[in-house]
């Protein structure tokens, strides 16, 4: 029950002096005691008649008791002072505690009285819920089933997304600005635009689901609340299936990484890919996938969240089982192919990252068939993953990774600064004393394939100015550019320091 449905009852004549007619209370508790926070539980409705209080300063001490231990809200009878007195009202106001005025003919018995059968009949209509519920998913209605049933029985409506902006069920107008709403919040809920955002569970935001509500329930979260947890329940009965299936992803990735040798093994490793869900020669790709959050101390690591990433941007039609090198999961290409896989994996990752703290790296293989093909899959995968990762995050394919990138992924990056550095030094500190363009001259110099006059378009200069700053940079650097090392050299050199072209 809320504080205002109390105010609603005319003839107990009761105003509310300070706080949120919106806190609930469970109970109510009738105290002239000092300090009575030791008889209290937390959450009842504290009726007084301010005999306690002697002096100004008792009223700091009275609330402080009553904040500490969890009181939803106090009454204040008129019938010893007269008035409920200021420093009464500014002591709840400086704790968030609801401050209610009883008038001096309304007596505490009464309001006893009348507040204890609406309290039994929230609770009749609770367990009702509950029972309904439960019957509901034990008769396998699914998420559906009882988020209807629910929104009902609450007279909400609604939506669940995911945290990249897919609707799992019920209806919402802009699923991804409610999704980057819920991602961004300093805390939940919050109002966005004409919806109320709910947190559905405890785990991390970039894997968890939001639970959408119209209209403004700020005054009313404990609806919200109690429709997230009902969403959140079925959730979890659906997870305990999922746990099976990422346990023989991972079995099937364990014995693909050990190395088929026998004829008999490729069959066992073809026996595992049908039990996942993919046959022998249906086209699949592997993804690999971590969420590094740095500075991060608590919460998943980042094969695991990863996992739990990607398992949401597909939908939840795979699974991914987290390893000591990332999460892998098999991905099935029924009607359509790696390129339709990429972009829906790039357009959840571009909804995720809002997200300051936490940065998602997706590696993908190209399309495979048969379990002999797995082990190769899972290695591409890891290689592009890992590029995404030195990327600082986001969507990587195996096409991306047979070019110089993938080798320069390999390179500590302080190893690769260290010959960045040594190599183009000298132009860099020329460049810096005389205002020339030495730097970008050769970028452009690389790019044209070595052609001077395509060059000098570029540059909009004379030919022989771009002869002429060639052979500077060949006498500052020792290096020759009509030579295909040298070039190389100063390509990669370029390509990792990223210079203004």
């Amino acid at each position: 029950m809320r504080i205002s449905d109390l105010l609603a009852i005319e003839d107990l004549r009761l105003t509310l002096l300070a706080g949120d007619p919106g806190r609930e209370f469970s109970g109510v508790h009738i105290t002239d005691l000092p300090e009575p926070g030791r008889y209290l539980g937390g959450g009842e409705l504290v009726l007084t008649g301010l005999l306690w209080r002697q002096a100004p300063q008792d009223s700091e001490r009275f609330v402080a008791a009553l904040a500490e231990a969890g009181v939803a809200a106090l009454g204040a009878g008129q019938a010893w002072l007269g008035h409920v007195p200021d420093d009464l009202v500014a002591a709840c106001r400086a704790t968030g505690l609801p401050l209610l005025e009883v008038p001096t003919e309304v007596s505490f018995r009464t309001i006893a009285e009348r507040v204890v059968p609406l309290l039994a009949a929230g609770v009749r209509d609770a367990l009702g819920r509950h029972r309904r519920l439960v019957a509901a998913v034990a008769e396998g209605a699914g998420l559906r089933g009882v988020f209807e049933l629910i929104t009902a029985e609450l007279g909400v409506t609604g939506a669940v997304l995911s945290a990249s902006g897919e609707v799992i069920v019920g209806a919402a107008g802009d699923p991804v600005r409610l999704a980057q709403a819920y991602l961004t919040a300093p805390r939940l809920p919050v109002l966005a635009g004409e919806h109320t955002i709910f947190a559905v569970g405890r785990g991390h935001r970039a894997a968890g689901w939001v639970l959408a509500c119209e209209g403004d329930l700020m005054d009313r979260a404990d609806l919200g609340y109690e429709l997230a947890a009902c969403v959140g329940l079925e959730r979890s009965r659906t997870e305990e299936g999922r746990r099976v299936e990422r346990r023989l992803i991972e079995q099937l990735v364990v014995a693909a990484l050990a190395g088929p040798g026998a004829e008999a093994d490729v069959a066992e490793l073809n026996a595992r890919l049908r039990t996942c869900g993919v046959g022998a020669a249906e086209p699949y790709a592997i993804v690999s996938a971590t969420a590094p959050r740095p500075g991060a101390t608590r919460g998943p690591d980042p094969a695991t969240l990863g996992g739990q990433i990607v398992e949401e941007l597909l939908g939840r039609e795979v699974v991914a089982a987290a390893g000591a090198d990332g999460a892998v999961a098999v991905v099935p290409l029924r009607g359509s192919g790696t390129g339709e896989l990429a972009e829906r994996l790039r357009a959840g990752a571009e909804v995720l990252s809002v997200l300051p703290d936490t940065r998602l790296c997706v590696g993908l293989s190209g399309a495979l068939t048969g379990a002999a093909a797995l082990k190769g899959g899972v290695e591409e995968s890891g290689h592009a993953r890992r590029l995404a990762e030195a990327r600082g995050g986001g969507v990587v394919t195996s096409d991306e990774i047979y070019t110089h990138a993938l080798l320069l992924a390999t390179v500590p990056g302080d190893v690769r600064r260290s010959f960045a550095d040594r190599l183009l030094s000298p132009l860099l500190d020329y460049d810096r004393r005389h205002q020339s363009d030495l730097v970008r001259t050769l970028g452009v110099f690389l790019d044209c394939a070595g052609s001077w006059h395509a060059c000098a378009e570029q540059l909009h200069v004379h030919v022989n100015t771009v002869r002429y700053r060639i052979r500077r940079i060949e006498e500052l650097t020792g290096r020759n550019l009509s030579t295909m090392a040298d070039r190389v050299d100063f390509f990669l050199a370029l390509r990792d320091t990223g210079p203004p072209r």
